[in-house]
């Protein structure tokens, strides 16, 4: 494990406190725990946009696409006995 320094403000810093005395965990562990969550919800944010823009690229190159009924009528058929495929 590399450790390292964040310098933050008095202010953020004494909300942490105030925060960390109240979930009985250390201002560490409450940092560490942002920083987790951040990453995972950028690293997907990150993701969605990537896979956005392959879609786009794919929809320029063939002009291909699936209408709104055509996605309306395949999720009408979810959860029956007569689920049909993607279109």
């Amino acid at each position: 494990m590399t450790t390292k320094a964040v310098k933050l403000d008095e202010e953020i810093y004494e909300r942490l406190k105030v925060l960390s005395e109240i979930r009985r965990r250390s201002p560490h562990w409450l940092m560490k725990e942002a920083i987790r969550q951040f990453l995972e919800r950028e690293e997907e944010a990150e993701k969605i946009r990537r896979d956005t823009m392959a879609r786009w690229e794919q929809f320029e190159a063939t002009g291909k696409t699936v209408s709104h009924d055509a996605v309306d009528a395949w999720l009408k058929t979810w959860g029956t006995d007569h689920e049909t495929q993607c279109p």
